[in-house]
């Protein structure tokens, strides 16, 4: 799993003028909640936020924020709001996670290669491009690669005979496919 640093304000200012005159000045609200703690409302400097968050778009990565009063939180994104016109943050929740404790995360799978029944005239099919798995969040790798080049027509990959990590196990149903070779 990736890990970043961010650093954050708490944010003092609430209701919609003074969201506006923050968003003007350059910067995004955000909340912190979660890990048994009350929600904790941040500020970012949106160019930095902006960049980073660009740079997980769609990944599991682990978020330590460090926060100007001297406190320190593993946060994951939750979600990310953003204006469509302007194309800039809104806003963003972030919720905090203990290092310690198992967690389930969704882990896109990444197709490697071209499956030898597609030079054969076959369809590679994808039927899957997620996997759940359960464990510590320092252990959930970024993604799960398949190699589908042996791959034959009539040939399939189950999330059963994915490889993982130490550490890292299969929350969905071993025998949910995840990629067939299929016949023309």
């Amino acid at each position: 799993m990736i890990r970043k640093e961010l650093t954050a304000v708490v944010r003092k200012s609430f209701g919609k003028g003074p969201m506006r005159r923050l968003r003007a000045a350059g910067n995004t609200p955000a909340i912190a909640y979660g890990g048994g703690k009350e929600a904790l409302p941040l500020q970012f400097e949106t160019k930095v936020l902006f960049q980073e968050l660009v740079d997980l778009q769609g990944r599991n990565a682990v978020l330590t924020l460090k926060i100007d009063n001297g406190s320190e939180r593993h946060v994951v994104v939750r979600e990310i709001q953003a204006d469509p016109v302007r194309d800039t943050l809104y806003h963003a929740d972030f919720q905090e996670i203990d290092l310690d404790k198992e967690a389930v995360f969704t882990v896109p799978l990444e197709f490697v290669g071209k499956a030898k029944g597609v030079d054969f005239g076959g369809i590679q099919v994808i039927e899957n491009n997620t996997i759940q798995l359960k464990g510590q969040p320092l252990s959930i790798p970024d993604s799960c690669q398949i190699d589908v080049r042996p791959l034959a027509i009539g040939d399939k990959v189950t999330a059963g005979q994915i490889a993982l990590p130490q550490g890292a196990s299969l929350v969905s149903d071993a025998d949910t496919v995840c990629v067939t070779i299929s016949a023309p």
